[in-house]
């Protein structure tokens, strides 16, 4: 579904966004609700899984220059081509103001009422342009930069791009009539144009019928453009021109084979907080909220997907380089198997290859799931309230009292609670519908590196199946570092049994506050032939945790007997050693299912061991032994790839404000 599809019919179907309010206090979404709980109860025998797929854990133009100023004296481009050139570029109509070019293509003045105005869209430069090579692009921007900022120019952006639009004045995509809904904010931050101007703006405006296409007309590319933003009322078109000749001399010395355009506009570069809401801090230790929020939320295992495939997986430790963020991943849980498997680096030429917290059935599933948690809230109601009636008729009678007055006055005080609670849930719903349905709202970062999945890789025959996310920092504005929630699922007392059963030695494992375990240290090879653990029999053994999207926490125990793993593919074998992770002995339940990859494994003190990888599989239940590589062996390759990286913060608010993605 389109992102305007859903801001008009709602997510899933339901009423649209604006509407959402009163549904959630309708009978209708009450029923809905209690539908989904008990469609999850008999289809459902984990609380924690959001989906029911089955998944698996290996998964130009040679025409004559235009007249582009009105003086060519003074190269100053007309107030009209100033203003209308970039249009389009902005759906909104808050295009940027072209301050001077050099580019061959002719602008066709807007010229009557019912005149179309041609409609730019700014376009991706391929990668097999001369800049995309050998680096050129970043040296020829380093230069610019270097020069106009010499030149004490006001430069806010350097960008390289294309840009397109239909050929055929009668084919234009929009008539300028859409242009009036903006005028009188354009004008509020602009001021006020010349006469000229206005009675033409004026003319354009009048409301009255489109002319209708004619047909579909000729898309046309222009040259691959370097286009310079400079801050607004601080450069003009004379001294533009000036610029672009000590430019375009840089250019001629490249010998390029290919022309490229110049151009300046009006621009201010600013830090984005958009792009959907950011992710929720971790929830408290009793939040109604606890068992839902880490999906949402900053701390490790988000759910993610890529934003073009189906595949669920989890993500992986955080680290910083050069002063940005990134996160861990498995390569397999982002690439479709048709994608190949050679190396994959971001370039700025190329298309980014968005991350998602939840794809779109992970997410349907999810709000499902906060649905149906509504509907077991409300079935409560009904029995806190049968029974409230029930002692109140006591208490009225004076039978068993004061018995039945103490048990009248805690269910009324838990019927608040759960009403409490219902209201809690119901916004949060809300919260959901509407800030976090679209993809363009979960998106978290994109793709910048991946070598590609092999088996058996260096004397240690590991399998490398990496791949590192660059996340968005407005995104992370609750940003804590590595710590690991060990969630509502297992209470503390329980989770200090599984993970120590011995009472005669003092146990390392500490439950954190507030159920978070911050991440220090890294368990390497030499430490998996040394348990540091006791089981109830002696034995020593090494516990670990992990929190995935299929599972959520789960205590195994780290075998350190190092496995040999064979994967059979259509394209072969893959053979590899992994460290095998053990169920727990006295816990039910496998330690990963498929959708977990990607998920770290830590030591009782928080110590890195191993990411996720894959298993050996039960059927659809899950894995007997899980596999995963050793996070030492994935560490060095990051510091390969992003020397001087950190998994380590010392002042998070400062890094989080020191740059903008």
């Amino acid at each position: 579904m389109s992102d305007s599809a859903e801001n008009v019919a709602g997510y899933n179907g339901h009423p649209a966004r604006q509407d959402l309010e009163f549904w959630v206090n309708t009978d209708d979404f009450d029923k809905t609700c209690d539908r989904k709980a008990k469609e999850r109860a008999l289809t459902s025998s984990d609380e924690g899984d959001l989906s029911d797929d089955a998944r698996t854990l290996w998964s130009s133009s040679d025409s004559n220059t235009s007249a582009t100023t009105a003086d060519t004296g003074s190269h100053e481009v007309s107030k009209l081509e100033a203003y209308y050139y970039y249009y389009g570029i902005d759906p909104k109509g808050s295009h940027p103001r072209l301050i001077y070019r050099d580019s061959v293509d002719v602008f066709e003045e807007p010229t009557g009422p019912e005149t179309y105005v041609r409609q730019l869209r700014v376009v991706d430069v391929p990668g097999h342009h001369e800049f995309a090579k050998n680096g050129l692009w970043d040296e020829t921007r380093n230069w610019i930069e270097e020069f106009l900022i010499g030149q004490d120019i006001q430069v806010s952006s350097i960008d390289f791009v294309m840009f397109t639009w239909l050929e055929k004045l009668a084919d234009r995509e929009l008539d300028s009539k859409d242009e009036g809904e903006n005028r009188e904010d354009t004008r509020a931050d602009e001021g006020q144009e010349e006469d000229d101007v206005d009675a033409i703006f004026a003319a354009l405006t009048v409301d009255k019928p489109a002319k209708p296409p004619a047909g579909d007309g000729e898309r046309v590319y222009s040259n691959a453009t370097i286009w310079i933003g400079a801050l607004p009322e601080t450069l003009n078109g004379a001294r533009a021109f000036e610029l672009t000749t000590q430019i375009r001399a840089y250019l001629d010395r490249l010998h390029l084979t290919e022309r490229v355009d110049i151009a300046f506009r009006e621009s201010v570069a600013r830090s984005y907080l958009g792009n959907g809401p950011a992710l929720y801090p971790p929830a408290e230790t009793n939040d109604p909220l606890e068992a839902f929020i880490d999906n949402v939320s900053v701390v490790h295992s988000l759910s993610i997907s890529g934003r073009k495939t189906t595949m669920q997986g989890t993500l992986g430790p955080f680290f910083q380089h050069g002063g940005k963020l990134y996160a861990l991943t498995c390569r397999h849980n982002l690439f479709m198997a048709n994608d190949g498997n050679l190396e994959y680096r971001y370039t700025t030429s190329a298309t980014r290859r968005d991350v998602v917290v939840m794809g779109k059935p992970a997410f349907s599933s999810y709000v499902d799931s906060v649905q149906a948690h509504i509907g077991t809230l409300n079935e409560t109601v009904k029995t806190l309230t049968a029974l409230i009636k029930t002692l109140t008729e006591r208490v009225q009678q004076q039978i068993n009292l004061p018995t039945s007055q103490n048990r009248l006055d805690e269910n009324e005080a838990e019927l608040i609670k759960i009403k409490r609670r219902i209201v809690e849930f119901k916004q949060f719903y809300i919260t959901l519908s509407r800030k976090w349905s679209k993809l363009s709202d979960r998106t978290i970062g994109h793709i910048v590196w991946a070598p590609p999945i092999a088996a058996g890789v260096g004397p240690n025959r590991f399998t490398q199946d990496l791949c590192v996310v660059q996340l968005y920092k407005p995104k992370f504005l609750a940003f804590m570092g590595n710590v690991l929630s060990l969630g509502p699922e297992i209470s503390p007392e329980d989770f200090k049994r599984l993970m120590y059963e011995r009472r005669d030695i003092p146990s390392e494992f500490k439950y954190p506050p507030h159920g978070l375990l911050h991440m220090r240290g890294m368990l390497t090879a030499n430490d998996i032939n040394n348990p540091n653990s006791l089981d109830a029999h002696g034995d020593r053994i090494r516990r670990v945790i992990k929190r995935g999207f299929t599972t959520n926490t789960t205590v195994g125990t780290l075998s350190r007997f190092i496995s040999f793993v064979r994967k059979y593919d259509i394209t072969g074998t893959l053979e590899s050693l992994e460290l095998a992770i053990l169920p727990h002995e006295n816990a039910t339940g496998t330690y990963s299912k498929g959708g977990d990859s990607g998920a770290m494994s830590v030591s009782a003190v928080g110590e890195y061991v191993g990411k996720v990888s894959g298993g050996t599989n039960k059927g659809t239940d899950g894995s007997d032994i899980t596999y995963a590589t050793l996070f030492e062996y994935d560490w060095a390759l990051i510091l390969q790839e992003f020397p001087g990286a950190t998994l380590y913060w010392d002042d998070i608010p400062a890094f989080l404000a020191a740059m903008a993605d």
